[in-house]
């Protein structure tokens, strides 16, 4: 029987600040976005009480001094690192093995036993992760990977299950179906989610009711994949995954923002090479790009401005040089004197598997050359930490005072100047 496993970090980021703070088990955690803007990450006990994901900080002020909620700014290379620990266990324990995001991963448990055994070797490997690294992980297994997804939700919500939920029969399929909210399937948008809602489908089991052809047409080819794979027939490939149809980075920036063309443009330029390597990360390129920037919208005495530029590229691309080029070129035609921009950002579109990329005959550019040198560049980061070699446009953006982060935690694993200290008394 066919099995594969989905491997989910529990609150990763809220997790990733409690390996080196065992004083905050049992307290409300709340990791907060790039710049301190609003709530990207809750432990349970937050959750708890009531708090949103997505909600601005200064909403929740009261709450935070009320309950005594330890907060923390993102600290991504923390993250990332402990994120390459988990998937490195995890590697070397099934024999095929898919990092998915940077708290998922896919495993491929066929042919490893009967299903007991398999369950046995799920929680092995939640044991094995919670000791080596401290993380605590979910792992749903199933005869499908959109199963998998389901059944991992499971094996998170409830404790019964002891981070393991596997759905091996079909009396398990159409019970976990039937309490599982068709928008939360793997592969149902929002959009199709809202659809389906007005049709009257609301869970994931009344979703594999309709027949094939309504699903075709109003969900595509994709959408019947996701049926047939909620029907446990697997027709669904790694490389077919959902991918990220547009790739965003974007900043609010502190204090008054950013009026220095100068300035605007590193920042846009760190987040153009940000967004190229999230495309590369997936294995896709871009065909558009987008550009912005606007003055804050609480300021209202303010002068006002913003800013929107769109452009294509003559060839898909996932290079960084060709991305942050354009994007400097975009917001130098639109940039003017006078405003305080509070926010800006980029965001790459028409986005497409970069084996499928179709080259242009009378292309100038020398794509052999660039992706020697973006591979190497990746390379590099990969090794000593993001941002250890970039391009001279991005500046010192990424520490400068534009950036807000007043709760991020040392860089325990990555910085030697920022390992934990440890006082002996005698």
């Amino acid at each position: 029987m066919t099995l594969f496993g989905l491997a989910d970090c529990n609150n990763f980021f809220v997790s990733c600040e409690r390996v080196f703070r065992p004083d905050l088990t049992g307290r409300p955690v709340i990791v907060l976005s790039s710049n301190d803007g609003c709530v990207i990450s809750r432990s349970n006990e937050a959750k708890q009480l009531g708090i949103k994901l997505g909600a601005p900080l200064f909403q929740i002020k009261n709450e935070i001094e009320r309950h005594n909620i330890a907060i923390f700014s993102s600290n991504f290379e923390l993250y990332g690192d402990i994120s390459s620990r988990v998937m490195s266990l995890l590697s070397k324990h099934t024999p095929d093995f898919e990092q998915y995001s940077i708290d998922e991963a896919f495993l491929d448990f066929t042919g490893l036993g009967t299903s007991e055994q398999i369950r046995d070797k799920g929680t092995e490997l939640v044991r094995t992760i919670q000791k080596c690294v401290h993380i605590p992980v979910s792992i749903g297994i199933a005869p499908t990977r959109t199963l998998a997804k389901v059944a991992s939700k499971f094996a998170k919500k409830y404790p019964g299950y002891k981070g393991v939920c596997i759905i091996d029969t079909d009396e398990k399929r159409l019970k976990a179906l039937k309490m599982f909210d068709v928008a939360d399937v793997f592969g149902i948008g929002r959009r199709s989610a809202k659809k389906l809602n007005y049709m009257g489908i609301k869970t994931a089991y009344d979703f594999t009711m309709l027949d094939e052809k309504t699903v075709r047409q109003w969900l595509s080819v994709t959408g019947l994949r996701t049926q047939k794979e909620l029907k446990g027939i697997s027709c669904i490939q790694m490389e077919e995954l959902p991918m990220k149809q547009s790739i965003c980075t974007s900043r609010s920036f502190a204090e008054q923002g950013i009026s220095e063309q100068n300035a605007l443009e590193e920042a846009i330029a760190t987040f153009a090479s940000d967004c190229s390597r999230k495309l590369r990360k997936q294995k896709s390129c871009c065909s558009g790009i987008n550009v912005f920037a606007r003055t804050s919208l609480f300021r209202e005495n303010a002068p006002q401005d913003y800013i929107n530029v769109n452009a294509t590229f003559p060839v898909a691309t996932d290079s960084v040089i060709e991305i942050v080029d354009k994007a400097i070129q975009m917001i130098r035609s639109r940039f003017r004197n006078g405003f305080q921009y509070k926010k800006a950002g980029v965001i790459l579109y028409g986005i497409s598997m970069k084996n499928a990329v179709q080259y242009n005959l009378f292309d100038t550019i020398d794509r052999s050359r660039q992706n020697k040198l973006t591979t190497a560049l990746d390379s590099i980061n990969s090794q000593y930490g993001k941002g250890t070699i970039k391009l001279a446009v991005e500046g010192d953006f990424a520490n400068s005072n534009a950036v807000k982060s007043e709760h991020r935690s040392p860089r325990y694993s990555t910085k030697w100047d920022e390992i934990p200290q440890i006082n002996c008394k005698k």
